[in-house]
């Protein structure tokens, strides 16, 4: 497995985490009860585990919180994400056929991890212990979740035999490619290639053979549309859009208040109304199910839109050049003419 070393972080030294806290030591005591480890060898590794302030900064101002629409499209959908992904698709044809054949479209494949990752280019320098360690016990409003989380990491670094002071991610612990959480990582990913181990850090089949999965176990509908351009003039809105992540409308249901939409789906396919702050004003959408489980991926109306808008540029871009018309001498204008 393709990780980066611990040599990677940068040369200043963050706080070590006090492993003789009473939160820490009760953890270190949980994990010996619940999942047989050490707990003088656990209590070891987290004598090297360092607290940094710099996570709990940036798990603070999260983009899809702060960004509007527009900003957050421009930020990724650019002509270099595309490109980068119409190259990748061609590197990696094979690994992404095998996965699409389940029933997610490769241009989804593609536009999850060019949105995560830029391709795998940034997948995050912090430690994820490190990362995990700060959120779980220097950052009390989501403190239960991620001392979960890194209960997941620790039994999931046992389990594929990594060194848990190696593996780089993000600030929030995310990693690999397609930045699966240590819990998604365990119950989603999968061996791609059949080659014995999971590896979301550099092998391609892995990576988009877990995204699909991870997709299809959260309610993805193969052959189905993620989202459609929805035009609300003269519509009753009142109660809408409501929760843009739930779907909590049909196709009819929205038709009938006078959300004008264009959809194969039928009347009572489930429906979300989504606005959007577009450059120019609102900008409506209506989600169908697969938007909603591209939202368990993450769960906002940003991402989703944005993986949406990525996948159909990519899309376009690696679509098959139209084949010529074939040559005939009645279209060929004479010499004379």
């Amino acid at each position: 497995m393709v990780l980066a070393s611990a040599g990677a972080l940068t040369a200043t030294a963050a706080p070590a985490l006090d492993r003789t806290r009473e939160d820490v030591s009760r953890f270190i005591a949980e994990m010996n009860e619940r999942n047989g480890f050490d707990a003088d060898q656990l209590g070891a590794i987290f004598a090297q585990v360092e607290s940094r302030p710099a996570i709990v900064a940036a798990i603070s101002r999260p983009a899809e919180k702060t960004l509007t629409w527009a900003e957050y499209r421009a930020r990724f959908i650019t002509d270099r994400r595309v490109a980068r992904g119409a190259e990748v698709s061609r590197a990696e044809a094979e690994a992404l056929q095998k996965a699409s054949a389940t029933g997610v479209p490769a241009d989804v494949l593609l536009a999850i991890v060019g949105v995560e990752t830029f391709y795998g280019e940034k997948t995050g320098s912090y430690r994820v212990i490190d990362a995990l360690a700060t959120l779980a016990f220097d950052y009390p409003p989501r403190s239960r979740f991620f001392r979960g989380e890194l209960e997941q990491y620790l039994v999931m670094t046992r389990e594929e035999s990594l060194d848990p002071l190696v593996p780089l991610g993000s600030y929030a612990g995310a990693m690999g490619v397609p930045q699966f959480m240590p819990s998604s990582f365990r119950r989603f990913a999968v061996d791609g290639d059949a080659d014995g181990r999971r590896d979301l850090w550099g092998d391609w089949s892995d990576v988009f053979a877990s995204v699909a999965n991870y997709l299809l176990l959260n309610g993805w509908h193969p052959g189905e549309p993620v989202m459609t351009a929805a035009d609300v003039s003269g519509a009753d809105l009142d109660g809408l859009p409501g929760d843009k992540l739930a779907l909590t409308q049909t196709v009819k249901s929205l038709q009938d208040r006078g959300v004008k939409f264009t959809t194969a789906l039928g009347p009572d396919a489930p429906a979300v109304l989504i606005a959007l702050t577009g450059a120019n004003g609102p900008e409506y959408r209506v989600g169908f199910s697969n938007y909603y489980a591209i939202t368990r991926y993450n769960r906002s109306e940003l991402y989703a839109s944005a993986v949406n808008d990525l996948a159909e540029a990519i899309a376009a871009a690696t679509a098959p050049a139209r084949e010529p018309l074939p040559f005939t001498t009645e279209s060929t204008p004479s010499a004379s003419q």
